[in-house]
């Protein structure tokens, strides 16, 4: 019996091990890092209500000083996560963790950094530092939500393939489009050579993200060619393929774009929270 229990409990430890390797960052340890924000987030809503400050504390105030150097600390270390990305380790400091923490500190800004103003909002530098701020959260939920979801849709949209074979199955086709359109007039055949050296994909990341190619030239040459099965075939087939491409580009463009807000927006936060301190050290 003993050797039967020994390998029920190396199985029971394997799946549990398992489990934790495919844990994902927001499920971290068991949401530890959102019950530690939770828990700041409540501790500066208890303090802000309970501190003795008449009428209500605001930035000027030593509450409000206190919520300012946490928010600060909170905002200087979520961005080193970039520099973090480039040591690989595990433990309790792993990069999971780490982003882990960097999402949950992060959401937990939301109410530091508005406690912090005291609701007094008007247009100057320490609104615009709060203002910044919440556009920097928010890109992040939305970079967030994206990766949550776009990640399967990729997968699904390639079958198992990768871009680079994707791209070596369309020169593939167009070489075989190249030998069957010799026989075709020439102006069908002009259609297919404008297709042969057409970027199917030109554009910017607007035009990667809206997925549409309103002057692609294999669309065209297959509404204008008729009467050759083969070429007709051939430019079907690479029609799907280009339509398979660009959805794969559309998505990865989906997963990107969020970071052309989310980072500018970061420096943008450092330049006006270097500001906002200033201003407040030095000019009141």
């Amino acid at each position: 019996m003993a050797a039967p229990l020994k390998d029920r409990d190396l199985d029971r430890r394997g799946r549990v091990r398992e489990a934790v390797l495919h844990e994902g960052f927001l499920r971290h340890r068991s949401f530890r890092w959102l019950k530690i924000a939770t828990f700041l987030s409540l501790a500066a809503v208890a303090g802000y209500f309970l501190a003795d400050v008449k009428p209500r504390p605001n930035g000027g105030s030593w509450y409000g000083y206190m919520l300012g150097t946490i928010g600060v600390a909170l905002i200087l270390w979520l961005t080193l996560l970039g520099v973090r990305k480039r040591w690989m380790t595990r433990g309790r400091w792993s990069l999971k963790a780490w982003t882990s923490a960097h999402v949950y500190l992060g959401l937990s800004l939301i109410v530091i950094g508005t406690l912090h103003t005291g609701f007094q909002l008007g247009w100057n530098v320490h609104t615009l530092a709060w203002a910044l701020m919440m556009l920097v959260i928010l890109s992040g939920m939305w970079g967030i939500a994206v990766y949550a979801t776009l990640p399967a849709a990729l997968s699904n949209n390639r079958e198992e393939m990768t871009q680079t074979q994707m791209l070596e199955a369309l020169r593939a086709v167009d070489r075989q489009l190249h030998d069957a359109a010799q026989p075709l007039a020439a102006g069908e055949a002009a259609l297919v050579r404008k297709s042969l050296a057409q970027n199917p994909f030109e554009g910017g990341i607007f035009r990667r993200l809206s997925g549409r190619y309103p002057g692609c030239a294999t669309a065209k040459a297959l509404r204008r060619i008729a009467g050759n099965e083969k070429v007709d075939s051939l430019l079907t087939r690479k029609l799907a393929m280009l339509a398979r491409v660009r959805r794969h580009l559309q998505l990865k463009a989906m997963l990107e774009v969020w970071l052309y807000v989310h980072i500018p927006a970061t420096f943008a936060l450092i330049a006006a929270l270097t500001a906002h301190i200033t201003s407040v050290f030095f000019y009141w």
